[in-house]
């Protein structure tokens, strides 16, 4: 996927382009965190996707994001790997105090909205994944610094549909690609 979300049509047909990769990664991660999160599955909770954050979410993005680099794509790049360290850093900070990890989700909001910023140009997905997943870190950061358990419910929700947008993005890329028409609109 190239730095214009246009799907399909614009993917590179050499197989260099770890976009959809990453856009997979990056949207499953948050449809788990979001889901975990709101409470839906009986019993679960944010923590119990540390471990699919770590390696789906941390790993596999900043592979992602390194190949993208690599490929001369900086925007997808720059996403990919510094969202692949955020995951990976959430995945391991486990037992942080209350203040810490509101700044640690104040500190990364400011990423998503730079990502958010610099993806203007670049479409309604990119803009949608970047800017939901921003609302989401806000949200959730005053959560756990307040104590708001509603509103860390509400913030789930939010990066379950920056999830599902991601998810979305990177199988109509693949899907349109691979049948040579266009299955599932970007549009």
């Amino acid at each position: 996927m190239s730095n214009d979300a246009t799907g399909a049509t614009n993917a590179r047909s050499t197989g260099a382009d770890a976009g959809n990769l990453g856009y997979l990664a990056l949207g499953l991660t948050l449809l788990a965190y979001g889901l975990l999160s709101t409470g839906v599955l009986h019993g679960t909770g944010a923590g119990d996707a540390a471990h699919l954050a770590h390696v789906l979410g941390g790993i596999t993005l900043f592979v992602a994001g390194l190949w993208q680099l690599r490929g001369g794509e900086g925007f997808t790049g720059t996403a990919f790997t510094s969202l692949g360290a955020f995951w990976v850093t959430w995945s391991v900070a486990g037992g942080t105090g209350k203040n810490a990890a509101g700044l640690f989700l104040l500190l990364w909001a400011l990423l998503a909205l730079s990502l958010t910023a610099a993806s203007w140009g670049a479409g309604l997905f990119s803009r949608a994944v970047y800017g939901l997943f921003t609302v989401a870190l806000v949200l959730n950061a005053i959560a756990v610094l307040g104590g708001y358990s509603g509103l860390a419910k509400a913030a789930g929700w939010v990066a379950a549909v920056a999830g599902l947008v991601a998810w979305y993005w990177a199988t109509s890329a693949l899907s349109n690609g691979s049948w040579g028409k266009v299955a599932l609109p970007v549009k």
